[in-house]
């Protein structure tokens, strides 16, 4: 496979991925402004634009204001409009390795964007999360169900679970320092689309604990980490068409990896909240390495050459290095 259709299918996952997240962050967040007149709505939207990387502009904050500059902004970097922009734009570019159903879904979600905002700014900022939330999810199943098990299907499922991998970590990293009785809790289990899956895992027993074991290291739960983790592990193995070394992985994606899922999957019983903070920056930091390692490892697309002395005397065209 071309390194740019690879590139290009990695973040068309990455991009989706992460408006999906935004939006079901987004959608918990405001809904919880307009439900609670205690809530001091300025410090709640900047811990939110503060776990989406996203800087807080001057001035005090509501939810209309965090709405349009998470949500609807074409200009601001990470924004939902910004990600399903850039998630078309690189499927426009990769039409030969996707199928015609996926990029139509990509498509048509992008242009009735204008629409749905109009429908949120009178109906509310729900219509627009649930569109995309929708949307995201049908894309997925498209993925899934017209797309062979092939490169380009693991680059796209590579993308998904690295950047699930950062926004779950990010979500989690805003209520790292919150009491274990914390109502708040609850917000994260609903922001990660898992609370009615953790309910029925612990019969309705809400704590902390657990909702960070569920969301860290469920091993069944296709949004937790340790389950994103995994699943980004069994793609690059799949990718890497090279013998296998006897001395453990060659490439530093893997390693990166391995070494970020053997943490979590090893960890001793009852530790998980101890130093939880230092735990999650750390998988941030990964995360960030992940997606260097992987570009340098599979999208280079301008691998190091030179003439060689003897070409450079004779004209000859001799090449040193590998196209």
């Amino acid at each position: 496979m071309l390194a740019r259709n690879a590139e290009s299918l990695y973040w068309i996952g990455r991009y989706v991925e992460r408006a999906d997240d935004t939006a079901r962050i987004l959608d918990v967040a405001v809904h919880q402004l307009f439900e609670d007149s205690t809530v001091d709505a300025d410090r709640s939207s900047r811990l939110l634009l503060r776990v989406l990387g996203i800087s807080p502009p001057e001035g005090a904050l509501d939810v209309w204001s965090v709405t349009d500059l998470v949500a609807f902004s074409r200009d601001q970097g990470g924004s939902i409009v910004d990600s399903l922009a850039h998630a078309r734009e690189n499927a426009r570019g990769a039409r030969e390795v996707t199928s015609s159903e996926m990029w139509e879904c990509l498509n048509t979600t992008y242009n009735g964007l204008a629409a749905r905002e109009e429908a949120a700014r009178r109906l509310g900022p729900h219509e627009f999360f649930s569109y995309v939330e929708g949307r995201a999810a049908m894309f997925a199943g498209l993925a899934d169900s017209t797309l062979s098990r092939d490169d380009g299907y693991r680059f796209l499922l590579l993308g998904r679970s690295v950047e699930r991998v950062d926004m779950i970590v990010r979500l989690l990293l805003s209520r790292a320092g919150d009491r274990t009785s914390s109502p708040a809790w609850v917000t994260v289990l609903r922001s990660a689309g898992a609370q009615d899956t953790y309910l029925r895992t612990y019969r309705g027993a809400l704590d902390a604990r657990r909702v960070v074991e569920f969301i860290l290291l469920d091993r069944l739960f296709p949004r937790s980490v340790f389950h994103a983790l995994r699943q980004a592990e069994r793609c690059l193995d799949e990718l890497d068409h090279r013998p296998h070394s006897r001395v453990g992985s060659r490439a530093e994606a893997q390693r990166l990896l391995g070494r970020a899922r053997s943490e979590l999957e090893f960890l001793p019983p009852g530790v998980l909240m101890e130093d939880l903070q230092a735990r999650l920056v750390s998988l941030q930091e990964t995360c960030r390495e992940l997606g260097e390692a992987i570009a340098l490892q599979y999208f280079h697309s301008a691998p190091w050459v030179a003439w060689t002395d003897a070409g450079a005397r004779s004209g000859d065209s001799t090449l040193e290095g590998e196209l």
